[in-house]
């Protein structure tokens, strides 16, 4: 697992990462709802979704769109256990243990919160 500084270095210099952006439906539900509320959601998707060894429909689980979290997956390659073993070095093929978890939620969270008003 690499430093989340190092992390968001990497994510500025992809040119796909660079074209996500909260807006619509899902920035008004970030808005409505605010960040602590979206990220006790990011967490329970993580935990369902990305946690486990071998998530089910592994690279295909995390929608592209319908919630804020998804997006901010996407922006910072935490969608799929293959991005974060490219982008993060979290290796596949094992669950995440409680302190990859927290660092894929500080992921999203430091990515969502600038779209908090």
């Amino acid at each position: 697992m690499i430093d989340i500084e190092q992390a968001f270095h990497r994510l500025a210099r992809s040119v796909f990462r660079k074209k996500f952006r909260l807006q619509g439906k899902e920035l008004a539900y970030l808005q409505t709802w605010g960040l602590p509320h979206v990220m006790t959601q990011a967490a329970e998707l993580i935990e369902a979704r990305l946690a486990p060894a071998e998530p089910k429909n592994e690279g295909r689980q995390t929608p592209w769109r319908n919630h804020p979290v998804f997006v901010a997956q996407h922006a910072t390659a935490t969608c799929c256990r293959g991005c974060l073993a490219k982008v993060h070095e979290i290796s596949a093929g094992t669950a995440l243990r409680s302190e990859q978890k927290a660092y894929v939620l500080t992921m999203i969270e430091r990515w969502l919160a600038q779209f908090v008003a």
